[in-house]
C-alpha cells in the first residue's frame, strides 16, 4: 500500500516540490521536538486554533499557483558544473530559498510586525528549510530541477525529480516509524554540529549531494533510453535523505528558537 501511495503521488505532484508532504512533515515534527519551552509557546502563539508547524508544514506549496511570485523562492540554481554557490550569479534578484529564509527569519524574530505577517514568516521559513535540504532545490543541471530527467525506479516510470520529492521516502518505513528512528539518529554532538553554520554553508551541502549522489549515481545509458534505478542507487540514495531530512529539522529548530 505505502508503494502504491507514493506512485499516486508522483503522477499528481506539482512539478519543483520538495519532499513532499511526508517529507516537510518529518523536518517539522523533528523540529518541534526541539524547540525550547519559549520558543514552543511563540509558534503556539503564532499559529491559528489546531494548526502545528508539522500540520501546515506544506502551506507554501499550497498557496504556489494563487502566488506565482513565490514559485521562485523555493529553490536556487547553483549550476552543476560549478565549484559551489556564488550568490550573486544564482540568486541575483535575492528571491530565491536562500535569500528568503533569511528575509522570513528576521520577520518572525520582530514582534512588532503584524500577527499574520509573523504567522505568514513562520510558515514559509518552516517550508523553505525542508524545501533547501532537498538536493534537487540547490542544483541547476538545466533539467528544471530534475523534472526532465525520465528514469524508471524498480521498474516504474518517473522523474528524477518526483524520486527525491517522494519516490525514495515511499520506500522507506511509514512516516511514524521514519519519524522515530529519524530522531533517535539525532545525537546531542550532531545536533551540535549541524545547528552551526549559515544558511549558504546548509545549502552548499545539499549541492555536493546533488553533484555526488542525485547525479552521480545515476547510470551510463545510451542517448533516448531511460536509466533503470533499483537497489544500487536507492542504497546511495536512502541515506542522503535521511540525513537531509534530520539536517533540516535540526537546523528549523535553531532558527525558531533564537529569541527576538
Amino acid at each position: 500500500m505505502r508503494r502504491l501511495t507514493w506512485l499516486v503521488l508522483a503522477v499528481y505532484v506539482i512539478p519543483g516540490l520538495a519532499w513532499g508532504p511526508e517529507g516537510h512533515r518529518l523536518v517539522a515534527r523533528l523540529a518541534q521536538g526541539m524547540l525550547t519551552p519559549q520558543a514552543a509557546a511563540r509558534v503556539g502563539a503564532t499559529l491559528g486554533p489546531g494548526e502545528t508547524i508539522a500540520s501546515m508544514a506544506s502551506w507554501a506549496d499550497q498557496v504556489r499557483t494563487e502566488r506565482k511570485e513565490t514559485e521562485s523562492w523555493h529553490f536556487i540554481d547553483i549550476p552543476i558544473t560549478s565549484s559551489g554557490l556564488e550568490m550573486q550569479r544564482d540568486c541575483p534578484h535575492h528571491d530565491c530559498v536562500i535569500a528568503k529564509i533569511e528575509e522570513f527569519r528576521k520577520l518572525w524574530r520582530d514582534e512588532t510586525v503584524s500577527p499574520a505577517a509573523r504567522r505568514e514568516a513562520l510558515l514559509f521559513l518552516v517550508h523553505f528549510v525542508g524545501d533547501m535540504h532537498q538536493p534537487l532545490h540547490c542544483a541547476d543541471n538545466h533539467d528544471k530541477g530534475g523534472n526532465e530527467v525520465q528514469i524508471e525506479f524498480f521498474g516504474e516510470p518517473t522523474n528524477l525529480h518526483r524520486l527525491w520529492d517522494s519516490g525514495l521516502l515511499g520506500r522507506l518505513p511509514d512516516e511514524d516509524e521514519l519519524f522515530l528512528d529519524l530522531r533517535r539518529a539525532i545525537t546531542p554532538e550532531r545536533r551540535a554540529e549541524w545547528s552551526r553554520g549559515t544558511v549558504e554553508e546548509w545549502a552548499a551541502e545539499s549541492f555536493q549531494a546533488a553533484r555526488q549522489v542525485v547525479y552521480g549515481e545515476l547510470p551510463k545509458v545510451p542517448e533516448g533510453a531511460l536509466p533503470q534505478l533499483g537497489e544500487a542507487y536507492k542504497r546511495a540514495a536512502d541515506p542522503v535523505v535521511e540525513r537531509q531530512i534530520e539536517k533540516a529539522g535540526v537546523r528549523l529548530a535553531s532558527i525558531l528558537n533564537e529569541m527576538p
